[in-house]
């Protein structure tokens, strides 16, 4: 076997925007570390079931502006609750055991884990078992602590402003009451940034309840100063006061057993039978975690990148790169797992769009 160090590669979790410029950046920083690089197939599933190719510069060549993962990826596989069909049916093992050991036969030194909360969450865990690990904060739902940005927030953000835009123009024309639902899951950021990007009247986060009278006037304000159309932007993990969130359906065996979706339709129901305001809304869904990132992301995602074979270079095991005061640093694991990241309900930004009018339901 070589005499070179060894790391590997694996994105977990839903896909995003710019997980190919990271691939990227980790793959080139590590060749001219002199490091060899494995790329980890479809996620912790990968792991498991020893799927990994070496990875060369031809490996990454041309995958920069690239939406989606060349190493493929799954929100359903985790090591540590894995699931083995005995007698055709799934039974959930440990096999992180044997997750260690894939990589310990390979000679990977170290191992590099591009995700979101859950992903993070099994970082830190195989930390603890003695797996060399950096983590680099993947989602577009910007909500994992101890960084200001996640990569692929921006671009869904991006494309959340650009459908609000779109939206203007149906709703002044048809004099509708217009909802566009993102996504986020408990964090209202796409929307809060999406919503005073794109000229929203409303803008109803998880942080934040909601009363559909609130909502209410705010469109009936607007009419009567002969404004015939709102717009309105909706986390899918918003709720109304006193109430609980829209589930869309379960899904046994993912990161996110509780799948959100349906609260614009709900909003929609409920202005239209209130009001008699036609209404419409539109559920932006997985257009926001697909195509070209934006170039604000494509930056970040080759400094994470190569701050993350940094980090291994110089030890910094167990951690996490993240942007703080636009410098990447790193931040412990254990700081990250299990601690959301939330709009702060009485932050600058939430109170900036109160001062030109946002309403948000309250």
């Amino acid at each position: 076997m070589s005499s070179k160090k060894t790391i590997a590669v694996l994105t977990g979790g839903g896909d995003c925007p710019g997980l190919n410029a990271v691939i990227r950046a980790v793959v080139r920083s590590s060749l001219r570390e002199g490091l060899r690089i494995y790329g980890i197939e479809n996620g912790f599933a990968g792991l498991v079931e020893d799927q990994m190719e070496l990875m060369d510069d031809y490996s990454v060549s041309g995958i920069l502006p690239r939406g989606g993962t060349i190493l493929g990826t799954t929100n359903r596989d985790n090591p540590f609750h894995y699931a083995v069909l005995e007698d055709g049916q799934p039974i959930y093992k440990d096999m992180s055991g044997k997750a260690i050991n894939n990589l310990k036969k390979r000679g990977i030194d170290g191992l590099i884990v591009i995700g979101g909360d859950g992903s993070l969450r099994i970082a830190q865990k195989l930390s603890a078992l003695g797996v060399n690990i950096v983590g680099v904060p993947k989602t577009i739902d910007n909500d994992i602590p101890c960084t200001e940005r996640t990569f692929g927030f921006d671009t869904a953000m991006s494309t959340a402003t650009e459908a609000l835009d779109r939206l203007h123009t149906t709703a002044e024309s048809h004099h509708r009451v217009m909802i566009l639902e993102v996504m986020g899951r408990n964090a209202g950021w796409i929307a809060l940034h999406s919503g005073v990007a794109g000229g929203a009247h409303c803008i109803l986060i998880p942080e934040i309840p909601y009363t559909i009278e609130s909502i209410n006037q705010k469109i009936q304000e607007r009419r009567t100063t002969g404004r015939n159309f709102s717009i309105i932007v909706v986390a899918e993990g918003a709720k109304p006061l006193g109430g609980d969130v829209t589930v869309a359906r379960m899904v046994e065996g993912s990161f996110e057993a509780v799948r959100l979706g349906g609260v614009g339709e709900k909003l929609t129901r409920d202005i239209e039978s209130l009001t008699g305001i036609e209404s419409r809304c539109t559920v932006l869904g997985h257009l926001q975690r697909g195509g070209t990132p934006t170039p604000f992301d494509r930056v970040l995602c080759t400094r994470y990148g190569a701050a993350a074979v940094g980090a291994y270079i110089t030890g910094s095991y167990g951690a996490m790169v993240a942007l703080q005061k636009d410098a990447i640093i790193t931040v412990p694991l254990d700081s990250v797992a299990d601690q959301p990241h939330n709009v702060d309900p009485d932050g600058e930004l939430v109170n900036m769009a109160r001062k030109i009018g946002v309403c948000f339901g309250d």
